[in-house]
């Protein structure tokens, strides 16, 4: 895939930062894990989500079998970041650009493993709820937690800004290919 040319495509769309990573950089930790299953409602219930994605140590392996890895960030201000419902009607843009990611990555050759946020929400139910496979494996991305990964430590070590105050919501996706 042409580097140069990816990042043109890049710099047209409305990413807050991108930033190109060996995979070996991320930390893969079971303590993001258990938040997923304990703090999470969609546990369990979406291909999305643990367990459906597998182990962190399966999630891991699979990251770690691309050689690179797309991260890119989008920002939005919300007016109160401790309304949830306002701050997770913020998500379809950033899976709408990440998307667009994805499909400027398959136009330039390569065949990305996408990882974004919260669970998926491309099917009215999920079919992990009737016991049948993922409808959409090819649309559905994972989200990023749900591997274990925590990007706080990568974004920290390249100087990426991720913290702006009370009411700015951060969303990240990872793409490996």
């Amino acid at each position: 895939m042409n580097r140069e040319l990816l990042e043109e495509k890049l710099s047209e769309l409305p990413l807050y930062i991108y930033d190109f990573l060996d995979p070996k950089e991320l930390e893969f930790n079971d303590r993001i894990r258990w938040i997923c299953e304990n703090e999470c409602p969609m546990y369990g219930k979406s291909w999305a989500c643990p367990p459906g994605v597998g182990s962190v140590s399966h999630c891991q392996g699979k990251c770690l079998s691309y050689e690179n890895c797309l991260l890119v960030s989008t920002i939005v201000e919300v007016n109160d970041i401790a309304d949830m419902e306002e701050t997770l009607a913020t998500r379809p843009e950033h899976e709408a650009i990440t998307n667009q990611v994805r499909d400027i990555m398959v136009d330039l050759g390569a065949k990305p493993y996408v990882l974004s946020t919260e669970a998926c929400t491309l099917c009215q139910r999920c079919a992990i709820l009737d016991g049948e496979g993922c409808r959409f494996p090819e649309s559905m991305h994972p989200c990023v937690e749900s591997h274990g990964i925590n990007v706080v430590p990568v974004l920290e070590s390249r100087g990426l800004e991720f913290q702006f105050g009370a009411n700015v919501v951060t969303w990240v996706s990872l793409l490996f290919y």
